[in-house]
């Protein structure tokens, strides 16, 4: 009985928001439903991925959910930003891109199959090189960009990986030498 009464107060306040935002769009105060409907379809797209997710975060046994769930959240993403800013001929590589952020999502929370790196890598390559075709278009700001991320990205690794070398040789150094001693 609670849950049909708390039902019934969750439909009358949806029913009297959107009657008021309909009579506003009459009085001209908001836009139209329909433009608004035109503007943030996409909406109903990220919604849909989040259902998605949501299916995986209740039973985590549902892996397989998160594929579908990430291609339509970086899709959805994508429509809803060239809807608000006509980024239609920037952003159209994220559509490559969206089927290795739900392969990477099944990776990352699923068995970690290194095999799925493989797609995963090839579509975000892939989509890395035509956004970077796109960056012409964006002016000269955006053309060095990307390449000084890539350069700061590339030190940030090179960089870590000196560490973990010099971490290896400072845990391992002396029991190497220690080995070498042994043999003589």
């Amino acid at each position: 009985m609670e849950q049909n009464k708390n039902g019934k107060f969750v439909w009358g306040i949806i029913l009297v928001c959107v009657g008021c935002l309909l009579i506003l769009s009459n009085l001209g105060v908001v836009p139209s439903f329909g433009r608004l409907i035109g503007l943030f379809w996409p909406l109903i797209i990220i919604f849909t991925s989040l259902m998605f997710h949501f299916g995986y975060y209740t039973n985590r046994k549902n892996v397989g959910l998160l594929v579908p769930g990430g291609i339509l959240l970086t899709v959805g993403i994508i429509c809803q930003a060239s809807m608000l800013w006509g980024l239609w001929g920037f952003l159209w590589p994220g559509f490559i891109l969206a089927p290795a952020v739900g392969l990477f999502e099944l990776y990352i929370f699923g068995n970690q199959e290194k095999g799925l790196l493989i797609p995963v890598g090839i579509l975000s390559g892939l989509s890395l090189i035509f956004f970077t075709m796109n960056f012409r278009a964006l002016g000269t700001f955006a053309r060095y960009l990307v390449p000084i991320i890539l350069i700061i990205i590339g030190i940030s690794i090179l960089y870590k990986n000196k560490t973990q070398q010099e971490q290896h040789y400072a845990q391992n150094g002396h029991q190497d030498k220690y080995e070498d001693n042994s043999h003589m």
